[in-house]
């Protein structure tokens, strides 16, 4: 059977897919101990750093911990990250919150937030300290 020429140029490929980080995901899937990345540690801290920009591969699980050390009442935003991840869990006080959606995080005492996710959005996010201006007060997360 021979396709129109129209519909040939209207033919496309499959995008790229990312791989994840191991071959055999077993029972757990993407959630697989074989596909987890190193841990991201972002600090709250008046006038320090924020952390340091990561590369992530899409596909893959991963731990972000945020911890305020209290000596302001701070909070990290980043909607294009949190819209480029697929959210597991937020763990804050040994109390577990699996969310639809995340804007941002505000910390007005000392502590630890942990958030467990898949990348799954390839580009180039940033999560930052809302008002803030300096750019040790954000970090660019880029999904491939």
């Amino acid at each position: 059977m021979r396709i129109p020429v129209f519909l040939a140029a209207m033919a496309v490929t499959a995008p790229a897919m990312a791989a994840p980080l191991c071959d055999d995901l077993g029972f757990a899937g993407l959630l697989a101990a074989c596909n987890r990345g190193d841990p991201i540690e972002l600090t709250l801290a008046s006038g320090q750093p924020l952390g340091e920009d990561v590369v992530l591969q899409s596909g893959a699980y991963y731990k972000m911990n945020i911890t305020a050390d209290g000596s302001a009442e701070l909070a990290i935003e980043g909607p294009s990250f949190f819209r480029a991840i697929w959210m597991n869990e937020i763990v804050i006080n040994k109390i577990e919150i699996r969310p639809m959606a995340v804007d941002s995080i505000e910390f007005d005492k000392a502590g630890t937030a942990e958030l467990s996710f898949i990348a799954i959005k390839p580009g180039a996010h940033v999560i930052r300290i809302p008002g803030s201006q300096g750019d040790s007060q954000q970090i660019t997360v880029q999904i491939q």
